[in-house]
C-alpha cells in the first residue's frame, strides 16, 4: 500500500489511509499491551498507538526506549477518535529514529521561570508558548489584513535614528559611525511625511524602549503596528481605532478557538468587544479616581494615590476599566504629560487632542494615539520648549511647510495586545525571546 507524507493539521482528509509523518517525540507512555507516542510536528499533535500484537517485537520494544524529543519518521494507518488529541490517532505500523535526543531537561513537572527563560530556546516547544505564538501569529496577520484591506501602505520605518519620539531618557544610544545614532522607540515620525506622500500608511517593526520598568506589562524590545493617516483629526482616529481592535478581536476568536482553549481563557470576555467603546474625557476618568471607593483601593493595595494632572499608573487604568466589558477610550489629556508633537485643543489648550485605549481586566493602555501638530511655528515651539535639537526634526518640520494638512495616528503593541487575548499575566510569554531589564539571553 502506498504512503504519503501528510503533516498534522491535514489528517482529516486521510482518514482510512495509510500515511507517514515527521516530527518530535513529545510524549509517550505504556499501558502493558500497547504503547502511545505523543508526535508533534509544528501544525499539531497526534497520538500513535502500537499493540503488541500487531507490530513486530523490535518495534514495540523501540517505542520505549525512544527519548523525548528525539525526531522521527512514523507511518501506519489513519483513525478517526474524538478523545485522542486533535481528533485522530495514528495505527503505528512503522517507526524511525532520525535523531536520538539527549536526555530532554524540561520535564513533565514545575520549573520556575528562570530556568524555562533560560532555555527559552526548548521552552518554544511546549504547550504553552505553541499556544501565546499561534495567538501573536494571527493577530500579526489580521493586522496587516486589516490595513492592507482599507488601502493602507506599508511603509518600513528606519531601526536606527538621530532623534527621539517619546523622550530622551528612555533611549537606547549607539555609535554610529561618528555620530550618535538611538534605536527607534517608534516609527511614527518616518511615518508623517509618508501619509503626506501616499494618504493611508502603516509601519510594522521592532521598537526599543530603555525604560528601567520591570513591571508585568514592559519589555525593552516589542513589536509596534502604527498607522497614520492624512486629512483624518481626533474623532475619525477614535472610530479607526475602535474598527481595528474589533478586528483583531473578532479574528482571534474565529481562528485560533483551539489556543484559547488550551490557555483556558473565558472566551466571553473577548466576545463582549465590541464597538462603540466606552469613552472618557481624562477629566472624567480623574474624577472617577478621585472617589472615595477608588481612593480606597489604591491605599489597600500600597500604590499612591491618583493626583489629577498625572499620567495613570497601572492599577489607576485597571479601576477604571473595571466598570466596562469592553476597552475603554480615554482623550483630551494634558497637553504637560504629553509628547511634544501632539495637538492642542484649539478650545482648551492646556488638553491634547489625543487618546489612549485601556484593555480590560487590567491589561491596561493598548493603544496610544493622536492628532499630529500640523502648524510649523507651533510645532517648532513644542520642539524648543521639550529641548529637543531642532536640527535633529528640519525634516520633519519640513512636513509642515509643503502642504501641511491635519493628520493623526495610534500605536499598538503586539505584545500587550496578545497577553490580553491568552489571558496571561505577564508580558514575556508573548514574544519568541523576551529581551527584559535583567534578560539578554539567550
Amino acid at each position: 500500500m502506498s504512503r504519503e507524507t501528510v503533516y498534522i493539521r491535514d489528517l482529516a482528509g486521510h482518514v482510512g489511509q495509510r500515511v507517514e509523518l515527521q516530527g518530535w517525540l513529545f510524549h509517550k507512555r505504556s499501558s502493558g499491551k500497547v504503547k502511545f507516542l505523543v508526535l508533534r510536528d509544528g501544525t499539531g499533535y497526534l497520538q500513535c498507538v502500537a499493540f503488541r500484537n500487531d507490530v513486530s517485537p523490535e518495534l514495540f520494544d523501540r517505542c520505549d526506549r525512544v527519548p523525548l524529543e528525539s525526531s522521527i519518521r512514523v507511518a501506519g494507518v489513519v483513525r478517526k477518535d474524538d478523545r485522542a488529541p486533535g481528533g485522530h490517532e495514528l495505527g503505528l505500523d512503522e517507526l524511525a529514529v532520525i535523531h536520538q535526543a539527549e536526555e530532554y531537561p524540561i520535564q513533565p513537572k514545575e520549573h520556575g521561570v528562570d530556568f524555562l527563560f533560560d532555555l527559552r530556546h526548548l521552552y518554544l516547544r511546549s504547550r504553552t508558548p505553541r499556544a501565546v505564538l499561534g495567538v501573536r501569529n494571527e493577530v500579526v496577520q489580521a493586522c496587516r489584513d486589516f490595513f492592507y484591506g482599507r488601502g493602507f501602505v506599508l511603509i518600513d520605518s528606519p531601526i536606527l535614528t538621530p532623534a527621539a519620539c517619546e523622550g530622551t531618557t528612555t533611549l537606547f544610544e549607539t555609535d554610529y559611525f561618528d555620530q550618535t545614532a538611538y534605536l527607534a522607540q517608534s516609527g511614527q515620525l518616518y511615518l508623517e511625511p509618508a501619509c503626506m506622500a501616499f494618504g493611508k500608511v502603516y509601519c510594522f517593526g521592532p521598537t526599543f524602549r530603555a525604560e528601567k520598568s520591570k513591571t508585568r506589562r514592559h519589555l525593552t524590545e516589542f513589536w509596534m503596528v502604527e498607522p497614520e493617516v492624512a486629512f483624518l483629526e481626533l474623532p475619525g482616529l477614535m472610530e479607526l481605532a475602535e474598527q481595528f481592535l474589533e478586528h483583531l478581536v473578532g479574528r482571534v476568536l474565529e481562528r485560533c478557538p483551539e489556543e484559547l482553549k488550551f490557555l483556558e481563557r473565558d472566551v466571553s470576555r473577548l466576545e463582549s468587544v465590541r464597538a462603540p467603546f466606552p469613552r472618557l474625557t481624562y477629566d472624567e476618568a480623574a474624577a472617577i479616581l478621585l472617589e472615595d471607593r477608588a481612593q480606597e483601593r489604591m491605599k489597600e493595595a500600597g500604590a499612591p494615590p491618583f493626583v489629577r494632572g498625572n499620567d495613570f499608573g497601572g492599577l489607576d487604568e485597571t479601576l477604571l476599566t473595571e466598570r466596562f466589558d469592553r476597552p475603554v477610550m480615554v482623550t483630551h489629556w494634558p497637553t504637560a504629560i504629553k509628547a511634544f508633537y501632539m495637538q492642542p485643543d484649539p478650545g482648551n489648550p492646556s488638553q491634547a487632542l489625543c487618546l489612549d485605549v485601556l484593555a480590560p481586566e487590567g491589561y491596561g493602555e493598548i493603544i496610544g494615539g493622536s492628532q499630529r501638530i500640523h502648524d510649523h511655528d507651533l510645532l517648532l515651539r513644542r520642539i524648543e520648549e521639550h529641548g529637543l535639537p531642532v536640527e535633529a526634526f528640519r525634516w520633519y518640520l519640513d512636513i509642515r511647510r509643503y502642504g501641511t494638512v491635519p493628520h493623526s495616528g495610534f500605536g499598538m503593541g503586539i505584545e500587550r495586545f496578545v497577553a490580553w487575548m491568552c489571558g496571561i499575566p505577564h508580558i514575556r510569554e508573548t514574544i519568541p525571546y523576551p529581551r527584559q531589564i535583567h534578560r539578554l539571553y539567550p
